[in-house]
């Protein structure tokens, strides 16, 4: 039964469950304000920290599954592409949220933003967009393997910093948006480790294969 569970919740279903639920909550959160400016940016800070969790299970995967491989780091591995989807379209929502809160409360909005987080997260989203189309098996054989590794891996490591930039800067006003920073620094910590405890196995198999 636990393994019929966990096959139940997975692929595009645990995608199609988790976007339903997003979806359901941000609306929950706006109505909570009757739908006003406040709701609104209600549902831009849920959205932030629900992507920065979608985010950091897909970004980590690989590395926890080879660093601690279990029963739930094989199926965070397994699934990595719908969480990875599941993170664009939280930041899909949090994007409609953004643009909500522009036409209902233009000075607040432009107390909020700068040509600089506009242009740097507009590349952002940029990233996320093409890293969302081609995580479907024909986009990613279209593009190819070599041209789909560079891309998510160039935009999982700015998305990275992005949400360091987005999260830090908050801390001088708001201390407690230090523990944001953890599951950041966190996952980078694994990935470093993972790389390096793949190297050194490359250079051991390499050394064996000298002596053979």
């Amino acid at each position: 039964m636990p393994s019929l569970r966990q096959n139940w919740f997975e692929g595009w279903r645990l995608f199609a469950v988790l976007t339903l639920a997003l979806i359901a909550l941000s609306i929950w959160i706006a109505g909570m304000r009757q739908f006003e400016a406040d709701g609104v940016r209600m549902v831009i800070r849920f959205t932030a920290r629900t992507s920065l969790l979608f985010f950091a299970l897909a970004f980590s995967a690989a590395a926890l599954a080879r660093l601690w491989p279990n029963g739930w780091t094989r199926w965070q591995r397994r699934n990595r592409r719908y969480l990875g989807v599941t993170f664009a379209a939280s930041h899909a929502i949090h994007a409609v949220a953004i643009v909500c809160f522009a036409q209902m409360d233009p000075a607040g909005f432009a107390l909020e933003t700068s040509a600089a987080s506009s242009i740097f997260g507009g590349i952002g989203y940029a990233f996320i967009i093409a890293m969302a189309a081609t995580s479907f098996d024909r986009s990613a054989a279209a593009i190819g393997p070599r041209a789909w590794r560079i891309l998510h891996l160039t935009g999982g490591y700015y998305l990275w910093f992005q949400f360091m930039v987005a999260f830090g800067k908050r801390i001088p006003g708001m201390p407690l948006y230090a523990l944001f920073l953890i599951p950041l620094l966190a996952v980078m910590a694994l990935r470093l480790i993972a790389m390096a405890s793949t190297r050194s196995a490359r250079t051991v198999r390499a050394g064996q294969h000298r002596y053979l």
